[in-house]
């Protein structure tokens, strides 16, 4: 099973594009922070996370997400293109708060 949902804040978020199927695209970057426990001791977590998401449904949500925002944001890991490196493909978001 390929399924992440990750809470983290919206820090970037590109300019609404189409693929070539004619599908609307955002680029996105995630912050995400928290504090795990990894093998019986606590550890803080820090990461950005290229994202993508595609569809008129999820780019509409996404355009809206206020910069700064935070959520929690579903969806698979793939890779790029070019083979290195994955890229975060968004197929659900809820704000919190």
């Amino acid at each position: 099973m390929n399924r992440l949902v990750l809470s983290a804040q919206l820090v970037e978020r590109g300019a609404l594009r189409y693929t070539p199927a004619g599908l609307p695209a955002l680029d996105l970057s995630l912050k995400h922070e928290s504090e795990v426990v990894e093998n019986g001791s606590p550890r803080k977590v820090s990461l950005e996370i290229r994202a993508l998401a595609i569809g008129a449904d999820i780019t509409a949500v996404l355009a809206k997400l206020a910069l700064g925002s935070d959520a929690e944001f579903g969806g698979f890991l793939a890779a790029l293109r070019n083979g290195r490196g994955m890229r975060f493909h968004i197929t659900s978001v809820a704000p919190v708060g």
